[in-house]
């Protein structure tokens, strides 16, 4: 696999932008009405959909990811009329950003080779940053009382984690590909 040449300083960063806004439209509508295996029936499914933020936040950069976790996580509990103000705005939606930012910090398409190890540290950084990201949420809705910290920690890593570590390494290099053939004069992460 070789670098990329996604970032140029003097490339468009309008580009990421709006595509980071749709990815994060899209992102909370797939997760509102495309997941098929009902984890918790009615309020807990398997996100298939979980690897977007990340790989949103390598292909787009920190900003991007962050922007496709957060906004993505409000569109969905609008959708699947789970919104709670201070767990959603402030706890879900964040933690499930930094995902997304976490990613994006730390894989730039300009300065990474997408090999097998480059790959598995991916996986090791979405299963570090879905972890923290579960512990959090599952606090929430604890304190909240919503779901004991236990049973949601159990069924939101099932939910979250599974589909990142999963769909985002085995994803990134197909997408890193489409994107360079669509954007072939590059353009800056954002």
């Amino acid at each position: 696999m070789s670098q990329s040449t996604l970032s140029q300083p003097e490339g468009n960063t309008f580009f990421p932008i709006v595509l980071s806004i749709v990815a994060a439209a899209a992102t909370g509508v797939l997760w509102a009405y495309a997941n098929p295996i009902q984890l918790v029936p009615g309020v807990i499914q398997w996100r298939i959909f979980a690897f977007l933020p990340p790989l949103i936040g390598i292909l787009l950069g920190w900003r991007s990811g962050f922007i496709c976790g957060y906004l993505g996580t409000i569109v969905w509990s609008l959708l699947a009329g789970t919104f709670i103000p201070a767990h959603s705005l402030l706890i879900d939606g964040i933690m499930v950003g930094l995902t997304g930012l976490v990613s994006g910090l730390l894989f730039d398409p300009a300065k990474v080779v997408f090999n097998r190890a480059t790959l598995l540290k991916i996986t090791a950084t979405c299963l570090v940053a879905g972890i923290v990201m579960v512990l959090a949420v599952s606090a929430s809705l604890a304190y909240l009382g919503i779901f004991p910290f236990w049973w949601a920690f159990g069924y939101l890593g099932l939910s979250d984690i599974v589909p990142m570590i999963i769909g985002t390494p085995l994803l990134i290099i197909p997408a890193l590909k489409i994107l360079k053939s669509a954007h072939p004069a590059g353009f800056s992460r954002f």
